[in-house]
């Protein structure tokens, strides 16, 4: 069971997020969702996730700043963000995916599955 974190500061994208995740990978527990950076911080140091869904511009920041806070990342990342500027940036950090919204329950499955 992989065990995620959903950072988004959309709370219905996050929902929506959540939900396509529940339907379609049954493999994957949600074990938290964070609307900001420190809610962030915060939620992935208390849950160990195996994954982190980021979206990219939060209040506050952006998801990289989250990565800085934190002394480890032993998850893999993938990017959900109405952005292509970052791209590079996050294939740099090895993410998994980098996906544009409105997010596709196909596309947003496959990276799961990667």
């Amino acid at each position: 069971m992989l065990r995620a974190v959903i950072v988004e500061d959309n709370v219905l994208t996050a929902e929506l997020i959540a939900g396509i995740i529940e339907t379609c990978c049954p493999q994957v527990e949600i074990k938290g969702v964070a609307h900001d950076i420190d809610n962030a911080v915060k939620t992935i140091q208390e849950n160990s996730p195996n994954l982190v869904l980021f979206d990219i511009n939060l209040r506050g920041g952006t998801s990289f700043d989250i990565l800085k806070k934190l002394d480890h990342i032993n998850f893999k990342i993938i990017f959900i963000t109405s952005f292509d500027t970052y791209a590079i940036k996050a294939i740099k950090l090895s993410a998994l995916d980098y996906l544009l919204k409105p997010v596709n329950a196909v596309e947003l499955t496959n990276a799961i599955q990667k």
